[in-house]
């Protein structure tokens, strides 16, 4: 049974509540000479041309054929990195009046440079360090987490987004619990942050929601464990449209999305002669639900089809899992 809990209550919890209709849910800074050292390294490749960097520098703006990166690339995008983030600084690449770079995201919450303490404005864009990134391979920002990728600056953020050595989030609905971590580490955070939350056994169960009739959005959770893996079961309650309350019921795998496209899930309602039936393949935990729910890429049904197969204010959902 998943009973939904009181406001404020943990997010993620066994059917965690959401009240009132609120969701509950510096070292190795880059220098002026950063410029200088590609220039350098593009005078021993044969390759020249000039831009102007900043105020008082020119620097030579480089074309660097893919033969010369397996030797320098590692050097050269060492001159990249945001002495902040420690990320790669990445076009449109803006430098201090002293020439010293820092990265965008960074950049908009710093007042003066972090190297050098120099005012950042006005910007000044340093053609020729975006010149080099445009022939760089940069590694992926998880590699330290075991992503063996190096991408064009322009891939970068795409592939970020679904890495899938990307830290994990808590899967449980709402935004309070802030937990990150490995896959590995998922079910430990669940079953000591989360103690709530019920966990059945087996490809076919029942997901009870209790008190659908709540006000505001209310989130239901439950586990599902079966084929040697866990799946979360989670049914919200929200105004998707003003005014129109709508349920919004999916399954999410903990693991990873190629592990997902193993099984298969069905929902289905019964009761009083009719069925309403929903089949799917589980999201992995790092799509989340936030994102299906927008999409409908799940079982949506109003409170007018919701109270067509409750029983007392209770819903029950018939949950199978099965594999591909």
């Amino acid at each position: 049974m998943s009973r939904p809990s009181s406001a404020g209550g943990a997010a993620g919890g066994l059917g965690a509540g959401k009240a009132g209709g609120s969701k509950h849910g510096g070292s190795g800074g880059t220098t002026a000479s950063a410029a200088a050292s590609a220039a350098a390294a593009a005078a021993a490749a044969g390759v020249s041309g000039s831009v102007v960097g900043s105020g008082s520098v020119t620097a030579a703006a480089v074309a660097l054929p893919t033969a010369t990166l397996p030797g320098q690339s590692a050097e050269l995008t060492a001159l990249f990195e945001c002495p902040v983030c420690f990320d790669y600084v990445l076009p449109p690449i803006l430098q201090c009046q002293a020439g010293h770079l820092v990265c965008n995201q960074c950049r908009q919450k710093l007042s003066c440079c972090p190297t050098c303490r120099g005012p950042l404005t006005p910007s000044i864009r340093n053609l020729a360090m975006e010149k080099v990134a445009s022939n760089l391979p940069f590694p992926c920002k998880y590699a330290s987490a075991g992503c063996l990728l190096s991408l064009h600056h322009t891939e970068k953020p795409e592939h970020e987004e679904v890495c899938e050595f990307r830290p994990y989030t808590c899967p449980c609905p709402g935004a309070s619990c802030k937990w990150q971590g490995s896959l590995e580490a998922v079910m430990p955070h669940l079953m000591h942050a989360h103690k709530s939350i019920t966990t059945l056994q087996g490809e076919d169960i029942v997901f009870l929601a209790t008190d659908i009739n709540l006000p505001g959005a209310v989130d239901w959770v439950m586990m599902q464990s079966c084929f040697g893996h866990h799946f979360m079961l989670v049914l919200e309650k929200q105004e998707k449209y003003e005014g129109h309350q709508q349920f919004f019921a999916i399954v999410l795998l903990i693991g990873t999305r190629k592990q997902a496209e193993n099984f298969a899930y069905r929902l289905e309602l019964n009761g009083n002669r009719r069925r309403l039936t929903w089949e799917a393949t589980p999201r992995s935990i790092h799509d989340g639900v936030a994102a299906a729910i927008m999409n409908s890429d799940c079982l949506v049904f109003d409170t007018s089809i919701a109270h067509l197969f409750a029983d007392n204010g209770n819903l029950g959902i018939n949950v199978t899992i099965s594999m591909c």
